[in-house]
């Protein structure tokens, strides 16, 4: 099913204006699919113009120059000298921006006095003198152009936003796993050798700094003495039992897990963007939180697989994370501010162009980009669009659809 009637059939399934449904009229203003009126050419592959046995010849010349209008003039057939000839050219462009067109002799023809810009879409006005008589043509050179509804336009959820300045934030995807923290781990042991006589703290359990967890009496004094938790954190090794002898060993094994460290692979290509104190993301898989953090260290040796490995220190106080843990992570490299950006999002291929489509009215046209540096969703514009432009930012797939059916093309 054609994308029109697919989505003339959403409308009328949704939008009602005033006591009337809205069906195929949505689109009144798009290109009409019917085959274009066949335009004569000249010798030099331009549009020609007539009016009785006068002529006009206007061509687009782009050869090895930024395009520009040339004109040919003809009366009975014959070729009128360029200087013969008066002509003006004005350029109405999406949105009423007019060009206004001036030409000169140059050798046998008349040449326009400024670059024809993308896109080659305007209504093109063209007046000329010769003999006393004055000559005039009008007709439409539309491309890359179509016409939507904004209630349309809703329906197929375009979105649209505002070219402006934007700050790059130019980040590092990495990936690692989280580790113990330096000195997280505390071994239990008793001062002197005895029995153990109480026992208040178990495998798995969360002790806090300073609970007791065991007395042991001496084999020596006879006494009994408390053993305190030097840190807060989980016992993660029991070696103990009521009734049991010390012998000098490891009772209980305390690990701190209220931090963790997350140790981020950065590959050779990427090491020398990446600075101790950099700010952080981590991403934990299946959660949406996103930990801010900030890299304070680096190991001297490389992983298996020749990543330097930069360490950030991650908050673990709630103790959901665990050691083993994956994680990814956005490294931020770089912020600053370009004039003028757009998002990713809103980009198409138009010829051999990279396009966003601006909006005017309920009309969209494409403009064509010059694109410098690119962070997160945005794009930096070092050209082709004015600041302070509507541009389609999402769905833009629907209007170059629509646009790629109506197959309008342009003179050249």
């Amino acid at each position: 099913m054609k994308l029109k009637s697919i989505v003339a059939a959403m409308l009328v399934g949704q939008l009602t204006l005033g006591t009337a449904v809205i069906s195929q009229g949505a689109w009144a203003q798009s290109k009409p699919e019917a085959a274009e009126e066949a335009v004569e050419k000249g010798l030099n592959k331009g549009r020609m113009l007539r009016d009785g046995d006068f002529a006009i010849e206007l061509a687009i010349f782009e050869d090895g120059v930024p395009p520009e209008f040339r004109i040919f003039a003809t009366k009975g057939g014959k070729k009128i000298a360029p200087q013969d000839v008066e002509v003006n050219v004005k350029l109405t462009r999406l949105g009423d921006v007019i060009d206004d067109i001036n030409f000169f002799t140059e050798n046998s023809y008349l040449r326009g006095d400024m670059e024809i810009y993308e896109p080659h879409s305007f209504i093109v006005t063209l007046t000329a003198g010769h003999g006393g008589k004055s000559y005039s043509w009008s007709y439409d050179n539309f491309e890359g152009r179509t016409a939507i509804s904004n209630e349309m336009a809703q329906v197929m959820g375009i979105e649209t936003e505002t070219a402006a300045s934007q700050v790059f934030n130019e980040t590092l995807k990495v990936f690692g796993e989280l580790k113990l923290a330096p000195n997280a781990i505390r071994h239990i042991s008793a001062r002197y050798p005895g029995e153990v006589k109480k026992l208040a703290a178990v495998l798995g359990q969360r002790v806090k700094k300073g609970q007791m967890l065991f007395t042991i009496e001496s084999n020596e004094s006879l006494q009994t003495y408390p053993v305190y938790a030097p840190v807060s954190g989980v016992v993660t090794a029991q070696d103990i039992g009521v009734g049991e002898q010390t012998n000098g060993r490891t009772l209980l094994t305390i690990t701190d897990t209220s931090k963790l460290i997350a140790e981020l692979g950065v590959f050779p290509m990427d090491k020398a963007k990446v600075k101790l104190g950099a700010q952080v993301k981590v991403f934990i898989p299946g959660s949406e939180q996103v930990l801010r953090t900030q890299l304070f260290d680096a190991l001297f040796a490389l992983n298996p697989q020749q990543a330097k490995i930069f360490r950030a220190e991650i908050d673990n106080q709630s103790g959901a994370l665990s050691v083993g843990q994956f994680v990814s992570a956005e490294i931020s490299l770089a912020s600053y501010q370009v004039p003028l950006a757009v998002k990713s999002s809103g980009l198409q291929a138009f010829r051999d162009f990279t396009v966003v489509y601006a909006k005017v009215g309920q009309e969209y046209e494409v403009r064509m980009l010059e694109l410098g540096r690119e962070a997160g969703p945005w794009v930096e514009v070092l050209g082709g669009l004015p600041q302070g432009t509507e541009y389609v930012a999402g769905n833009s797939y629907l209007i170059k659809a629509d646009i790629d059916k109506s197959g309008a093309s342009h003179d050249h």
